[in-house]
């Protein structure tokens, strides 16, 4: 078997370790940004939530500042973007590239998009419910928790779910300026050697990563909604 997996994928056989430690710097890498962005887009996703025109806690000035700041990351492609934060990446992550150096930049590539994600899922809220809330004297923070967050389960996996599948492919997109991860060793090796198998390998490898997240997302929405 490995003589025909040399024969078949050369450059791959001849590069396990160098393979092996790029799956665990784009695991390394989606799960730390990953972590950060959902707290972050959680938050900014609640506040967005209840100081829009009509929430618990209204606050146009609030509301209109947070949503063109995240409408402004959302708007700049990740690629211009790790560009105009290396200034701030290296106060940060005390470099601009590598591993540390992505971790920034994917996180305020991700967080944006994930706060959005999630404010669709809190505005399939029944209104009713948060009128009954506020009926029984339920504070801001209790409905926050027991009505926005308890009934948009679903919808929040929902949302991780594509934000995740998401950051994998910004990982990968980080490895164009020296990242790590799968995306840097197919661009170093794939795609500038002209090792072709290293390509289709690592496409593989993402493909099974996002089908793997996709299924458990669906699984655990399932099991939410009932």
């Amino acid at each position: 078997m490995a003589d025909f997996l040399k024969t078949v994928m050369p450059h791959v056989m001849g590069r396990l370790p160098e393979l092996w430690r790029s799956c665990g710097e784009t695991l390394y890498m989606t799960g730390a940004a990953g972590l950060v962005s959902f707290f972050a887009g959680m938050v900014c996703a609640l506040v967005l939530t209840v100081s829009r025109r009509g929430g618990i806690l209204e606050n146009a000035p609030l509301w209109t500042a947070l949503d063109k700041v995240i409408n402004f990351f959302r708007s700049v492609p990740f690629i211009i973007l790790i560009a105009l934060l290396i200034p701030l990446t290296r106060v940060i992550a005390g470099t601009a590239i590598g591993v540390k150096g992505a971790i920034p930049p994917l996180i305020f590539g991700t967080a944006p998009f994930f706060s959005r994600q999630l404010e669709s899922a809190l505005a399939e809220v029944d209104r009713g419910s948060i009128e009954a809330a506020l009926c029984m004297g339920t504070s801001p923070v209790g409905i926050i928790f027991r009505v926005y967050l308890k009934e948009s389960v679903p919808g929040i996996i929902r949302g991780v779910t594509i934000t995740v599948i998401s950051l994998l492919g910004l990982t990968a997109m980080a490895g164009a300026v020296g990242g790590g991860g799968l995306g840097d060793f197919a661009i170093r090796y794939g795609y500038q050697r002209y090792q072709t198998d290293i390509t289709v390998v690592t496409v593989l490898i993402l493909i099974l990563l996002v089908t793997a997240v996709q299924a458990l997302g669906n699984f655990l929405a399932r099991r939410a909604t009932h």
